[in-house]
């Protein structure tokens, strides 16, 4: 809903004044089993300023008020003129969608969701939902015996008739929403596992199941346990909480162990945010290297602590990766999420093998800045959707995802080193004196090593991509756009290694080609799941659009830069293309 992973309670106060943060966890716990409370929490988020009108809400500070954050309570008595202007905005093409709209929508989604959550253990107007439950249970036989009566045209007891009635239209909304006649199906968790067994097949939404009970099934033991876990929640009663899930759990034993296992398993993982870990280690590592930069003739040691702090940060990078791969039983990279954390673990061990050859610290410093860049990435990633995901079935080949993915994924990380190595050199060279000449010729030779690693690796990436291609959809190639970013990335390697071959480029050239490197991967990367079309559509994201622009604007300014008169930089760069050669020959590319 916010992209959050902490719920604020109290916004309108300022962080001295220690405002109610709680855990998503402890959130969603209070959404399913305390719905009452829940609508109260200011929880929806509201910036648009013709949104807030829409709705009444107030648009400046107050008491217990901040103007932007608003309850349930508060969203609710305008939420027919909400999901009018969303069924208005849905008919604009996104392309044309304005802010108003764009807001609209996303608190239509964040609404939806709400509801949805609020229906997943119990309807979301029970009071004492243990008894209503009983009350349900015993009288429901006696309300199919009204309704079979009726249908046979027999006397039958009206008042019966009426309440199972009531109780089935009250599961129904459980399952379905009404949006103006059309009913959209909720979709909620099954919570509830199969009674005996462990069949994937037999699980079942609470509302499903209490529907099935009025149907004459026989009721799933697990409402009743939710039905009192929920109770001794709302009534704040500790010790009965802790024993009723325990005793839930002691039900799920022996037959669900499995489950029990991997949900236990999950759960220590998320716990552990090792990735979380990871990139403040990797910005560390990168300040570590650049005070390093003051004084090194003297600090030595630092630049030795920046490397230990990246290696560090690679080995919890590297742990990490190998318990998702444990978890999911799957190679490292299945989703945009994994190949931010491969990414995040490639590009620093290349940056650690260029610190053991030049040992200044620029490997660690580029190593670190991507590092903490994807791990950055990863993180937004993951509050958009389960990082766990099922794959979709094309995908559903360890053998490829373990050679294709991996040996592409090797590519953007290698083309991401070199580009950040030309970064280095134009940030360094113009604005300080730091580089001399042969500090230009060391990051070219790291940026040839690095671009003839990554042409290799995104080439046979891309054939086996190809034979890939041609096993699932019977072609090897048909210009699809993910496919048209991965040959991008092989031709400008390829570009940038025949311009160093044929001497149309020297230091400097290759080095603000390499600049060009991370726009085109950046693109293969991301920019084309953006437009959502095409067989490899399945890692679709347009959240990350502006950011994407301004990204590939950055790396333009750099090679604008890179390109200036040696005169106008800092360093003491003498440049060739300004002399003549001796004997009047013509001057020799940078």
């Amino acid at each position: 809903m916010r992209g959050k992973q902490t719920a604020n309670y109290e916004p309108w106060k300022s962080w001295t004044e220690k405002p109610k943060i709680v855990s998503a966890t402890e959130w969603l716990m209070e959404v399913m089993m305390n719905a009452t409370t829940a609508d109260t929490r200011p929880v929806f988020r509201i910036d648009h300023p013709d949104l807030k009108g829409l709705l009444g809400l107030p648009s400046e500070p107050g008491f217990e008020a901040d103007g932007k954050h608003f309850s349930w309570n508060q969203l609710q008595p305008k939420a027919d003129g909400l999901l009018k202007e969303a069924q208005r905005a849905f008919e604009v093409s996104s392309a044309s969608r304005n802010q108003f709209d764009k807001a609209v929508l996303n608190l239509w989604k964040a609404t939806f969701l709400y509801q949805q959550l609020k229906s997943t253990l119990q309807p979301p107007d029970a009071r004492d939902w243990p008894k209503e439950l009983q009350d349900f249970v015993e009288t429901r036989d006696a309300g199919r015996a009204a309704a079979q009566a009726k249908e046979a045209g027999k006397p039958y007891d009206e008042a019966a008739l009426d309440h199972i009635m009531d109780q089935v239209r009250r599961f129904d909304t459980m399952e379905h929403y009404d949006d103006f006649g059309k009913k959209l199906e909720m979709r909620m968790a099954m919570f509830l596992p199969p009674e005996t067994g462990n069949d994937d097949n037999d699980w079942k939404r609470t509302g499903q199941a209490l529907i099935d009970v009025a149907r004459g099934g026989a009721p799933k033991s697990a409402l009743a346990h939710y039905a009192v876990i929920g109770a001794t929640y709302r009534a704040n009663q500790v010790e009965e909480f802790n024993r009723s899930v325990a005793a839930y759990r002691a039900t799920l034993a022996g037959r669900l162990d499995s489950n029990l296992k991997e949900a236990s398993q999950e759960t220590f993982f998320n716990h552990l945010q090792l990735f979380y870990l990871a990139m403040s280690i990797a910005i560390s590592a990168f300040l570590a290297a650049i005070v390093y930069w003051f004084r090194p003739t003297d600090w030595d040691w630092l630049r030795r602590s920046a490397a230990y702090l990246l290696s560090l940060g690679v080995f919890v990078t590297m742990i990490g990766i190998l318990f998702r791969m444990w978890l999911i039983g799957r190679p490292p990279v299945i989703n945009l999420y994994s190949s931010a954390t491969f990414i995040a673990f490639g590009a620093p061990v290349l940056g650690l093998i260029l610190e053991r050859f030049w040992r200044n610290s620029i490997g660690v410093v580029v190593g670190s800045v991507i590092s903490g860049l994807c791990l950055i990435i990863a993180h937004y990633l993951s509050l958009e959707k389960d990082t766990l995901e099922m794959l979709r079935a094309v995908l559903d080949t360890n053998f490829w995802l373990a050679t294709h993915v991996v040996a592409v994924t090797l590519g953007y990380a290698s083309t991401f080193v070199a580009g950040f190595l030309g970064i280095v050199f134009v940030i360094r060279g113009f604005f300080t004196s730091a580089v001399t000449p042969e500090l230009k010729r060391s990051l070219a030779r790291m940026v040839y090593g690095i671009i003839c690693f990554a042409t290799l690796f995104s080439f046979v990436g891309t054939v086996l991509g190809g034979i890939w291609a041609d096993q699932s959809w019977g072609r090897f190639w048909g210009w699809d756009p993910k496919e048209n970013g991965a040959i991008i990335i092989v031709l400008w390697n390829a570009l940038v290694l025949h311009a160093r071959w044929g001497g149309l480029v020297r230091e400097r050239g290759l080095l603000n080609l390499a600049i060009v490197g991370n726009i085109v991967t950046s693109w293969s990367w991301f920019g084309t799941n953006m437009l959502g079309i095409g067989l490899h559509s399945y890692g679709f994201t347009d959240a990350a659009f502006y950011t994407l622009i301004y990204f590939d604007s950055a790396m333009a300014a750099l090679i604008i830069i890179g390109m200036l008169p040696f005169n106008l930089w800092r360093s003491p760069l003498e440049s060739q293309a300004s002399k003549s050669a001796p004997g009047g020959a013509q001057p020799q590319p940078a």
